[in-house]
C-alpha cells in the first residue's frame, strides 16, 4: 500500500510539474544579415519556448505556401509538448530567386543553432521540419550542405528531418519562373533528389493519400525513400496518410513527427 501511495505522489507530482510550465512566445526576431527592404520585412522569425526548463528538443518549422506565399507559424500540435519552436518567414518568389529562399532558410537554422541555449533548448537535439513548401526547404538543407555550411553548420548536425509533403524534385514555384509546367518534371541542383546521400540526420517523409495528394508528390517520396535506401542510409522512413489530402496530411502528420523526436532522442 505504502508503495503504491509513493508511485501515486510521483505521478501525481510530474502531472502537477507539467501543468505549471508556462510557455512564452518571442516574435519577430530578425535573423539575417541581408540588409535590403525586403530582407528585412520577411527574414524575422517567432520563439516558442517553456519557461525555466533546459537542454530541450528544438523544431525549426518552415511554413507552406508554394515558395509564393504564408506566413510563419508556431503549429497548435507543437504547442505545450517541452519542446522549443521556431516559426520562420523567408523571402518569396518571384519578388527573389530560389537561392533567396533557401538562404535565408539556412540563415534561420543557424540561427537556432547558435540561439537555441538562450530559450531552453539543446542544439544537439535540433530538428527541421515543415509542410509542402517547408517540407521542400527542411530536405534541401539536410541534404545539400552547401547551404548550412555558409554559416558555418555542419548539415549532419541535424538531430532529424522530418518534411510534411515536400517537393523531392525542383519545386514547381522555381519550375514555373523557367516556364515549366507542373506536369513536366525537373531533377536540377534545386531537387533535394539530386543530393541523395548517406546524411546522418534521420529522414522522415510524410505525405497524404496518393490520389488525393498533388501531382505525383507521394512518388516523389517513395522515389527519394527508395534513393536514400540505395545510398546505405538506413534511417529514412517513408509513410504516407491514407484517405488525407495535401492540406489535411498535416495533422495526422504531427503525431508521426512526435514519435520520430522520441524514437530519435532514445526517449
Amino acid at each position: 500500500m505504502k508503495k503504491y501511495l509513493f508511485v501515486l505522489s510521483i505521478l501525481m507530482c510530474s502531472l502537477l510539474s507539467a501543468q505549471e510550465v508556462v510557455y512564452k512566445t518571442v516574435k519577430d526576431i530578425p535573423y539575417s544579415a541581408a540588409d535590403d527592404a525586403y530582407a528585412r520585412e520577411r527574414c524575422k522569425l517567432d520563439v516558442y519556448y517553456p519557461e525555466g526548463l533546459s537542454d530541450c528538443p528544438v523544431v525549426v518549422w518552415f511554413h507552406g505556401g508554394g515558395l509564393t506565399g504564408g506566413q510563419k507559424e508556431i503549429p497548435a500540435r507543437l504547442q505545450r509538448s517541452g519542446m522549443v519552436v521556431v516559426g520562420v518567414n523567408y523571402r518569396l518568389l518571384p519578388k527573389v530567386d530560389i537561392d533567396a529562399c533557401l538562404d535565408d532558410a539556412a540563415a534561420a537554422v543557424a540561427w537556432a543553432f547558435r540561439e537555441a541555449g538562450r530559450y531552453g533548448g539543446s542544439p544537439r537535439k535540433l530538428f527541421v521540419s515543415g509542410h509542402s513548401a517547408g517540407g521542400y526547404l527542411t530536405t534541401m538543407l539536410g541534404l545539400d550542405k552547401e547551404w548550412l555550411a555558409r554559416y558555418g553548420v555542419d548539415a549532419d548536425s541535424i538531430a532529424g528531418l522530418i518534411p510534411f509533403s515536400g517537393q523531392m524534385i525542383s519545386h514547381f514555384a522555381y519550375r514555373d519562373m523557367r516556364g515549366m509546367g507542373n506536369l513536366q518534371p525537373l531533377v536540377d541542383r534545386y531537387a533535394p533528389l539530386f543530393h541523395v546521400r548517406d546524411c546522418r540526420p534521420p529522414l522522415v517523409l510524410i505525405t497524404g493519400d496518393r490520389e488525393l495528394e498533388l501531382f505525383g508528390r507521394y512518388e516523389e517520396n517513395a522515389y527519394m525513400w527508395r534513393m536514400m535506401k540505395l545510398n546505405g542510409h538506413e534511417e529514412t522512413y517513408l509513410y504516407e496518410l491514407d484517405g488525407f489530402d495535401h492540406g489535411a496530411m498535416a495533422e495526422p502528420a504531427f503525431h508521426i513527427l512526435h514519435q520520430h523526436i522520441k524514437k530519435i532522442l532514445g526517449e
